[in-house]
């Protein structure tokens, strides 16, 4: 749920002079989910998509510590427990989502508001997020980006050099999860061989008719 791109905040994410804009005060944004298990390469699938579709990307709330050299409002707005809880309780958010012992969640009223200007949101969120989302947005594009084979993913996480092996295969379990559950959550997944196509497929996706049927895209 972390902002893919370095101080985008909750401003336009735009790329070159001809990346496409859809903002406009005569049409109702779209709202799309990006969502990936850890290594498959979500994040730079979503700033390549900066490059080609002008859209606004949503900052997470979340209840962990900043880490060095992290801002507020721009990685994550960080609060604490109590204020997190009372959001959820005031129905403030979203989606929201427990994650070892820190609590993550989407803004509504930011979301809301900007969708109503005509401005096309992504959130980068996870299953459980991806999967409430669905039932408050039933016209969210929801994009699960999967990686060609879970061997292919065990390759990515060590060529990190800083997993352990524990690590490595608990995240393989969890990916394993995510992407079963894919099948049924996700109107679209998109198989990260080629980084490039993987993006290209993503606007393409963004770019579509709201009714276009659920697919796979290579």
């Amino acid at each position: 749920m972390e902002s893919p791109t370095t101080g985008a905040s909750e401003d336009w994410v735009t790329g070159s002079a001809g990346s496409s804009s859809t903002s406009s005060p005569d049409r109702r944004g779209r709202l799309m989910v990006v969502s990936g298990p850890s290594g498959v390469g979500k994040t730079s699938v979503v700033n390549g998509l900066a490059s080609r579709h002008a859209f606004r990307f949503s900052v997470s709330t979340t209840t962990r510590a900043p880490r060095p050299g992290e801002t507020d409002g721009i990685e994550y707005h960080f609060v604490d427990r109590v204020e997190f809880e009372r959001r959820i309780a005031a129905d403030e958010l979203l989606e929201w989502a427990e994650y070892g012992t820190n609590l993550y969640g989407t803004p509504r009223s930011w979301v809301e508001e900007r969708l109503r200007n005509g401005d096309d949101i992504v959130l980068d969120i996870e299953n459980r997020g991806a999967a409430q989302i669905r039932s408050s947005f039933p016209d969210a594009v929801l994009v699960f980006v999967a990686p060609p084979s879970l061997e292919a993913l065990e390759q990515r996480l060590r060529d990190r050099g800083d997993t352990s092996e524990e690590d490595v295969q608990r995240r393989l379990s969890v990916a394993a999860e995510q992407i079963e559950e894919a099948a049924t959550l996700y109107d679209h997944i998109v198989v990260n061989d080629n980084l490039s196509d993987a993006i290209g497929a993503v606007v393409d996706i963004l770019a579509a008719p709201l009714d276009d049927s659920s697919e796979e895209t290579p």
